[in-house]
């Protein structure tokens, strides 16, 4: 952070110095004290109040399972550098505006604010990069604003259609609130595939019309006239699950990719009905717009669509462990032994 603590407008002074998470290995990450500088004149400095894990992406990055030489986002200025450790990650905090530089309307100090940020209990951005949480909506909802973008971004690319037979696999958060989201559609039935129970039920109760164990998803691919799905999401972040969606999905059908393996490898079985039937398999990815799209549509446009659907999941129930930063360590462990363990997890900052 740069930038003078004159150099900003506050009724209170910033702290001297703020915490921030830091992956530095496999399975490590430290907690490290920094000096906070006041924001720029064209900043704002925001305190944290929470932020939001990703089981994903953080968990490649925590078990050392990224490409490291990969850009860490560029369409995000907080993440700058490389994947290589050590590395601040994370992009979904939610915070106060404390402190606001001189160029900056007064307006923006003491709003709550979403930003694409690390894990970090202070920081600084241009309103630009600031997203208003809207009124009445709660710190721990919003800090889930990513999720909800990427699934209305999996919708879009998807395209479901009025009457098809449409399969998920895999019912962690993006899974979740993408069988929310085209649970809305009228579709003829939404399956979702998941192993561990109570992630089944959750999708059950977010308008899945079936939950079905992996072992018994081999059913999908028979039924119907034609037989097969007609969309398939592969959502589960594991690439042995893309030969289960060939077989589930029916002749011209369709399969999208949300799920970044990172280092691991996708040894897919591309010798059997795959070209035989027409099936097209493509990525979707939260970071740019489908280029068919964006005649009509902007960031900003889709970001207003997630917001309007992540009022309609009532997200706070899909959170399961509240950690304290402090102990950030162990909210890791606990994503790392099994998703069996936590689904939604939360660093609080106090």
């Amino acid at each position: 952070m740069t930038g003078s603590v004159e150099g900003g407008r506050s009724g209170v002074d910033p702290p001297a110095s703020g915490r921030s998470l830091y992956f530095t290995g496999p399975r490590t990450v430290r907690i490290e004290r920094e000096a906070i500088s006041g924001p720029d004149p064209d900043e704002v400095l925001v305190e944290t109040r929470v932020s939001a894990v990703s089981s994903g992406t953080e968990l490649l990055i925590y078990r050392g399972e990224m490409p490291r030489d990969l850009p860490a986002d560029g369409s995000i200025d907080a993440l700058t550098g490389d994947l290589s450790y050590p590395l601040k990650y994370g992009y979904a905090t939610v915070g106060d505006v404390v402190a606001t530089g001189s160029a900056v309307d007064d307006g923006w100090r003491g709003r709550t604010v979403f930003a694409f940020n690390p894990h970090e209990s202070h920081f600084t951005a241009t309103p630009d990069d600031l997203v208003p949480v809207p009124e009445g909506l709660s710190p721990s909802t919003a800090a889930l604003l990513p999720t909800a973008e990427t699934a209305t971004t999996l919708v879009m690319d998807g395209r479901p259609r009025v009457g098809e037979r449409v399969v998920v696999f895999g019912a962690g958060m993006v899974g979740l609130v993408t069988t929310s989201v085209l649970a809305e559609f009228p579709l003829e039935r939404l399956t979702v595939v998941e192993p561990v129970a109570h992630r089944r039920e959750m999708a059950a109760s977010l308008g899945a019309d079936e939950t079905l164990t992996p072992d018994r998803a081999a059913r999908v691919g028979e039924r119907g006239d034609p037989a097969g799905a007609d969309l398939v999401y592969e959502l589960s972040g594991q690439p042995t699950t893309l030969d289960d969606a060939i077989d589930a999905v029916g002749y011209d059908g369709r399969i999208v990719v949300g799920s970044w393996y990172g280092r691991k490898r996708a040894e897919t079985d591309l010798g059997g009905f795959f070209h035989r039937n027409r099936i097209d398999v493509s990525s979707s990815q939260v970071s740019t717009l489908a280029p068919d799209l964006r005649g009509r549509w902007t960031k900003e446009r889709r970001l207003d669509t997630a917001w309007e659907r992540l009022d309609d999941v009532a997200a706070d129930r899909l959170v399961t462990h509240r950690v304290p930063f402090e102990d950030a360590a162990e909210a890791y462990r606990l994503l790392d032994e099994g998703p069996e363990n936590a689904l939604q997890v939360l660093l609080t900052y106090e």
